[in-house]
């Protein structure tokens, strides 16, 4: 792991499936606290989804969670409250805020944002972030490169992300 910050911290993480990418969530999930936000990154059939599922486990939300592509974003209650964001379909990053999609009552829970990177200006400066790329060689192989921005989320990083 390179820490460029005492709030800042960088990473890389390999994935050989999505049960792994779901592990990889599922600790994210147990560590998250009030206020954590997640921005998930990566070009179709990443694993951003596989990712938020294993979150929701972590957060112990017994129900079940898929991409929120055409509703842009459902609520599961768990441990925490998930608000979990899908920003595909959206046109300008303003339509985030004013589809409510990104507002101050998340703070009570856990924001993940699929497609963070159409939010461009929008996301809060303290997150983790995370950009999920394939392998060409192995279809099933994914990189995690992950940017932890502020004290809370370079705790989460190193609690969850750095033993791995």
């Amino acid at each position: 792991m390179e820490r460029t910050t005492a709030a800042t911290a960088q990473g890389e993480l390999r994935s050989d499936g999505v049960p792994a990418t779901q592990a990889i969530g599922r600790a994210l999930g147990r560590e998250a606290r009030r206020g954590t936000f997640i921005a998930l990154i990566g070009e179709l059939g990443a694993g951003k989804t596989q990712l938020a599922k294993g979150v929701a486990e972590g957060l112990e939300v017994p129900t079940i969670v898929n991409s929120p592509t055409f509703v842009l974003m459902n609520e599961h209650v768990g441990r925490l409250r998930l608000y979990h964001v899908d920003a595909y379909r959206l046109a300008q990053p303003e339509e985030a805020v004013d589809a409510g999609l990104i507002e101050e009552r998340q703070s009570d829970g856990v924001v993940v944002v699929e497609w963070a990177d159409r939010l461009e200006g929008w996301l809060p400066a303290d997150r983790l972030e995370i950009t999920i790329t394939g392998d060409v060689a192995d279809a099933s192989v994914r990189t995690l490169r992950w940017t932890a921005i502020g004290t809370v989320h370079a705790h989460l990083a190193d609690a969850a992300l750095d033993s791995r």
